[in-house]
């Protein structure tokens, strides 16, 4: 009887972690898609692309949360997740680029005496 109670109660641990993988990962995913748009994701064109698909895919798996099939929607949480931080990635890139470009041609312009 004693191994049933403990069965049953680490059964019922295991599908409490189930059940809130897919709320963390909601979040974790709206986080990183909120980031991507303060970086400026959505003007560069690569970028954009990353963010609207996380978007979607964020999208995606609530409505699969409501209909109950919160391990697929935590797979697809985890997609969004990660084309998000590509977003954020890819901007940044092209942010660090246009820096590097003023910054030279203020170098430019010092060494010319303008």
């Amino acid at each position: 009887m004693r191994n049933y109670c403990v069965s049953g109660a680490i059964g019922l641990m295991l599908a409490g972690c189930a059940a809130a993988i897919p709320t963390e990962r909601l979040q974790t995913s709206s986080a990183a898609i909120r980031g991507a748009e303060e970086v400026g994701a959505p003007r560069v064109p690569q970028a954009a692309l990353h963010l609207q698909l996380a978007k979607e895919q964020a999208e995606q798996a609530k409505k699969m949360i409501e209909a109950g099939d919160r391990e697929q929607a935590a797979m697809v949480l985890a997609r969004a997740e990660a084309d998000a931080n590509l977003a954020i990635a890819l901007a940044r890139v092209v942010n660090e680029q246009h820096e590097a470009e003023v910054a030279a041609k203020k170098v430019q312009d010092l060494k010319s005496g303008k």
